[in-house]
């Protein structure tokens, strides 16, 4: 086959409607030309890198407009904007599985070229841990503080399956989701460079699993503890262990 030309062809010419549209002669500039790699994989790693990056970008735009219908009580809205943050988290996981088709050793060789450079530099990343804490505070303004409620009420006392319910779940499944990620990508991390070496910041890898303990909204899993405390008070008298019966 024809290697250059069919390099050529997937550029294109940037000149059809559909690739002016999407700025196509830009974005597939974005990698290195195939003699610049350092290795052949380099270009599926600089591709699931920067597809990682859309994805957050589109995130936490979402997350921002979520925010807004919150604010405005358009819980609906709100919930479907949520859905779309959670297949995005969704397909960002598993794109992470492309990376485990290369080897540890093809892998070094790309390493090298990132200097210093590391996950935790993604700007991407870097804003979706900053927007929790605003998205919480919309939450409690709205939905416990305008209603007058508390999370326990919502979940227990005053459970109704409504939109504070359900938006407090959404929430929820986004924390949930994003600290997936960081365990598969945690995963991945071992999986290529191993368990007990350094990060490319010279810090051992376990450190990096301080963050995958962080909560973005640690009221909504107390909630449930509290919630498994106080019913299991409830269930009744311990009884004696059973034992085998005589006429079995």
């Amino acid at each position: 086959m024809d290697r250059k030309k069919y390099e050529k062809d997937m550029r294109g010419a940037g000149k059809l409607d559909y690739e002016i549209y999407l700025k196509t002669e830009h974005l597939l500039a974005c990698q290195k030309a195939t003699e610049d790699l350092c290795h052949p994989d380099e270009l599926q790693f600089m591709i699931v890198h920067q597809i990682e990056e859309l994805w957050m970008k589109l995130i936490a735009a979402s997350l921002l407009d979520a925010n807004d219908e919150m604010r405005a009580r358009n819980s609906l809205k709100a919930l479907t904007l949520f859905r779309r943050v959670h297949i995005c988290q969704e397909l960002m996981s598993q794109q992470l599985t492309l990376l485990e088709t290369m080897s540890p050793k093809d892998y070094q060789q790309i390493r090298l070229l990132l200097g210093n450079g590391s996950g935790q530099e993604s700007p991407g990343f870097r804003v979706l841990l900053k927007m929790p804490a605003d998205l919480w505070t919309t939450y409690k303004d709205v939905y416990l503080d305008g209603d007058n409620r508390t999370l326990e009420q919502v979940y227990d006392s005053d459970y109704r399956h409504d939109d504070a319910y359900m938006v407090a779940e959404a929430l929820a499944e986004f924390d949930e989701q994003f600290q997936k990620f960081r365990g598969d990508h945690m995963q991945l991390i071992y999986r290529t460079i191993g368990v007990a070496a350094k990060s490319l910041k010279g810090r051992p890898v376990e450190i990096l699993n301080d963050g995958m303990r962080q909560k973005f909204f640690p009221d909504l899993w107390q909630v449930r503890a509290d919630m498994t405390d106080r019913w299991g008070s409830t269930y009744g008298e311990k009884r004696d262990k059973l034992t085998p019966s005589s006429d079995a």
